[in-house]
């Protein structure tokens, strides 16, 4: 049953958040799904394992006397149990691994004998017919109502799941029935069956997530009352006729449904090879437009997917396994994966399509980038080289010694820099062959330790320069809920590199292992050396279709890149999977309790993006500092441009202010500004974030900073975080910030809760222009002012011998070029001449994306005509970068530029990201 609410514009509004996660929690979801290009939908069912939530309990608590137990607790006491002999063994094996979950001999004989089909007679159309009905009548107001987050899914049938059926939980609870499992605030002494099952210690995981399997495959309770539902334009809700509290209302329940073409959860596209494809799009939505879910963060579960889809397609979701797809004689074949690790559903990613994977060539030694950048020295192209290095032992100083991760034994531990440590690579790339042993030399690092003891724990000092002293913890310092943790693992803290591939259409594959594959391995290692630890166990890469509308997302164990990253010198393509990696511990092992606090993810992934590559470069600390430098001032400018023309709504960090983090009694909220479908093209949280770290590092060094971060993921992986909680750590840690004037209150009022520039920065942004890097580029743009205003007008009579002839610019990197580009962007005229000289000069078409689009941007200003291809290559390749230059183009009313937008809007917008058709389509129509 659907209804309309036209009090919320899906494109003005804030997002409403529906699902009432304080009376009732999805602790697990089963998804059995089919991918069905043909009609551009994707259709099964999906099984919810319900847990009651704190405000269920508040409620429990006081109708004590009016409560009856489930049917399910009735139907299967213990007493009952007895009946039963069977016994299972505990699992063993703590961590996931690859391949390892199966399907038991009980799951596989109930999924052959399936019979929860779709409605197959009368009598069930007619029984669904009366639970829709039944929604508005007398007395039902009175019954419990689980909301879901959904929007755009035809939902046909919901229903019960009769968990009692399932022989392996009988066999569970008979094994269990002598244990005594710790009470539950609120609840009575009774577990049902259904708490035994979520209360398994993840020891057990294996198990766990067989019997989740075997029970979604559970038949209806016999004369169960149906499940009445309605739907409206963001929720499903459910009722059991009868059933006042969440604790009375089913603990396990199916839920058949499909997906429309419409939905913005899903991209149905075309890969750059023209071949179909579909993909989870981060959409401000988020996924309920692909399976009905609780969207707020504070839902966190694991979950267990099956996707079938035409044989030759490869199917990537976000699970901790890599899996091997089983096929069938009907053309189709089953993926499935899962994860152990409770996370919001939201996180959830899904990527169907002829993808490729990449292969590394054979090699003698680890690919190590060796140049810096930005220097003078720097070719034409502005490229730094990729060498490969063969580290041997006999090429190794002999005064450093090289501790061996393998061997616990041999504990070789020293603090400072020449720390070498050895890296197996031998698993890296699934399917492919092993490579040798590398070892991967990082002369910047703090501090290692190999063997037994490799965890450690950062001591910090507030002194400014001193280095972090690293000593092992206590292995139980984890605060989040029990499951598979990698933080406790001794393998997990020596693996620098984590097994990991990349996939793209053909066309691209050729490009992905010449400059994206070799360099992975660098800027993995580079964050595990600052960082700790990697959460998630393996990385998967995916080069997205073009309508991609960012550089890219991460998710757990995969990231979407755009095509964008790999046009160009190596810069750009390694900063942004610096990013995507960084966001593994904030954003995705650390997440933010309120969506609106979006600076906590990107802030973070920004400020350790640079950390992040400077070390993968090998850069010295001097070089570190003078690229970190030139990246604020490219990142000031961005700001100060964004600031200026935008909403100052927009511009907070925190728009909640006080209330952040405070939900509705059921646990409903919005997030504000979720559904402005220009937010998505904004930095602000990326940028304002990052200065913020930036403002903080300076109160305590960029080694101390560093170190903290480190702490504060020790302490909070797992969890969802306020900004408060980052923030008072930091000052509890560092109390000379207090003496110095820092306080909670000031840090709000100056960053978080008031639009525009704090102080510091404008002060500090003037620091950063006298830096090496920044002056030479002002040294170049003045050359180029004297050739463009005296030497090179339109139409001079040119003398043989005019010095401007013989102007000899520098070689610059390409964020060098990036700079002097913005600033001759504020000239107000530029001859063609001076274009077609400054295009030659540097190469500009070769470039990487962020320089084509300044280069762009200046072609649109002076409209250079011989040069209007270039625009229109950048708008149909570079699709994540282009939104804004249609502005351009249409703002000069030239009609040639305004044909121009309005054919590569043509060719693109069939398969544009929602967002920017709304945006392009707003600024052409």
């Amino acid at each position: 049953m659907q209804t309309d609410e036209p009090n919320l514009n899906p494109y003005k509004d804030d997002l409403p958040l529906r699902a009432n996660t304080n009376h009732m929690l999805v602790k697990h979801y089963v998804l059995d799904l089919e991918v069905h290009f043909d009609r551009k939908s994707i259709s099964g069912n999906i099984v919810l394992f319900l847990e009651p939530g704190k405000g269920a309990l508040t409620e429990r608590s006081d109708n004590d006397d009016n409560t009856k137990p489930s049917d399910q607790a009735a139907e299967m006491k213990e007493s009952d149990l007895r009946l039963y002999s069977s016994s299972s063994e505990e699992q063993t094996n703590l961590q996931p691994q690859p391949h390892q979950f199966c399907l038991s001999k009980s799951a596989e004989s109930q999924t052959a004998g399936k019979v929860l089909q779709d409605y197959d007679d009368d009598q069930q159309v007619e029984e669904h017919n009366a639970a829709v009905s039944s929604w508005g009548e007398e007395g039902a107001s009175k019954d419990f109502t689980l909301v879901l987050d959904c929007c755009d899914l035809t939902v046909s049938k919901v229903e019960e799941v009769d968990v009692s059926s399932v022989s392996g939980m009988r066999m569970m609870l008979k094994n269990n029935s002598e244990q005594q499992l710790p009470q539950v605030e609120g609840l009575s002494d009774s577990f049902t069956p259904v708490d035994r099952l979520l209360g398994m210690p993840p020891t057990r995981w294996q198990e766990q997530h067989d019997l989740y399997l075997q029970c979604s495959t559970a038949p209806c309770p016999g004369m169960a009352a149906p499940i009445s539902f309605h739907t409206d334009s963001w929720s499903l809700q459910l009722r059991k006729q009868g059933v006042a509290s969440p604790h009375d209302f089913p603990r396990v329940l199916r839920i058949w449904y499909e997906t429309q073409a419409k939905g913005a959860s899903v991209r149905w596209t075309s890969t750059q090879d023209g071949r179909c494809c579909v993909y989870t799009m981060g959409s401000p939505i988020n996924n309920r437009a692909l399976f009905p879910c609780q969207e707020p963060p504070v839902a966190m579960s694991t979950w267990q997917a099956t996707v079938t889809a035409p044989r030759e397609c490869t199917v990537l979701l976000s699970g901790e396994n890599q899996a091997v797809p089983v096929q069938d004689d009907s053309g189709v074949s089953r993926w499935t994966y899962y994860v152990t690790m409770p996370m919001p559903a939201s996180t959830f990613t899904l990527a169907v399509g002829l993808w490729q994977e990449a292969r590394m060539k054979p090699l003698t030694g680890l690919h190590v980038l060796t140049e810096s950048k930005n220097s003078a020295e720097a070719s034409s192209s502005g490229c730094g080289s990729l060498q490969k290095v063969d580290l041997s032992a006999n090429q190794r100083p002999q005064s450093t010694p090289t501790p061996t991760l393998n061997d616990p034994e041999e504990d070789t531990c020293s603090t400072g820099i020449d720390c070498q440590e050895k890296v197996n690579l031998s698993a890296h790339h699934h399917g492919s062959q092993p490579t040798p042993t590398s070892t991967f030399i990082d002369p910047e690092k703090d501090a290692c330790c190999s063997g037994k003891d490799h965890l450690e724990r950062v001591e910090l000092t507030a002194h400014h320069g001193s280095q972090p002293t690293l000593t092992d913890p206590d292995r139980g310092t984890c605060s989040h809920v029990a499951f598979p943790c990698r933080f406790t693992q001794d393998q997990a803290w020596r693996e620098a590199v984590i097994p990991h591939r990349v996939f793209s259409p053909a066309s691209l594959l050729q490009q992905v292992e010449a400059k994206m594959l070799p360099m992975l391995p660098a800027c993995l290692a580079a964050a595990h050396s600052v960082l700790g630890v990697h959460p998630f166990s393996h990385l998967d890469i995916l080069i997205v279709p073009s309508g991609f509308s960012s550089l890219g997302m991460a998710s757990p164990h995969i990231a979407f890149l755009s095509q964008s990253v790999l046009a160009g010198p190596q810069d750009l393509c390694g900063s942004r999977l610096c990013h995507e990696i960084a966001h593994a511990w904030f954003g995705l092992a650390i997440g933010a309790r309120d969506w609106t606090e979006e600076w906590i993810s990107e802030g973070f992934a920004t400020y350790l993006e640079d950390v992040l590559w400077a070390k993968a470069q090998k850069l010295a600390r001097g070089e570190e500092e003078d690229q970190l430098h030139l990246r604020a001032v490219l990142r000031w400018r961005r700001l100060h441009d964004e600031l200026q023309n935008s909403e100052q709504e927009l511009q907070i960090l925190r728009p909640h202010k006080e209330s952040t983090g405070v939900v509705s009694e059921s646990g409903a909220s919005t997030v504000k500004h979720g559904l402005n479908p220009e937010k998505p093209f904004m930095q602000v949280h990326y940028l304002k974030g990052y200065f913020l770290l930036k403002f903080l590092a300076g109160f305590v060094g960029h080694d101390q900073f560093l170190g903290f971060l480190r702490l504060f993921v020790r302490s909070y992986h797992g969890q969802l975080v306020l900004s408060q909680d980052f923030l008072q750590m930091l000052l509890d840690h560092f109390p000379d910030m207090k003496r110095r004037g820092l306080s909670l209150q000031g840090i709000y009022a100056d960053w978080l809760d008031a639009p525009g520039i704090p102080k510091w920065l404008w002060e500090e942004s003037s620091a950063w222009q006298q830096t090496p890097l920044v002056a030479e580029v002002q040294q170049e743009v003045t050359k180029w002012i004297h050739f463009i205003r005296g030497g090179h007008r339109q139409g001079a009579k040119r003398k043989r011998g005019d010095p401007a002839l013989k102007v000899n610019f520098k070689e610059m990197g390409p964020e060098q070029i990036v700079l002097l580009l913005e600033f001759l962007l504020e000239e107000e005229k530029m001859s063609g001449g001076a274009l077609q000289v400054l295009e030659k000069t540097y190469n500009l078409r070769m470039q990487d994306a962020e320089v084509k689009h300044r280069w762009c941007e200046l072609v649109v200003k002076h409209k250079y005509a011989a040069a209007y291809r270039d625009v229109e290559d950048f708008l149909i390749h570079d699709q994540a970068m282009g939104v804004y230059l249609y502005g351009e183009l249409m703002v000069h009313e030239d009609s040639r530029q305004q044909a121009l937008a309005r054919r590569c809007f043509q060719a693109t917008r069939e398969h544009m990201d929602p967002s920017a058709l709304s945006v392009v389509s707003d600024m052409i129509l």
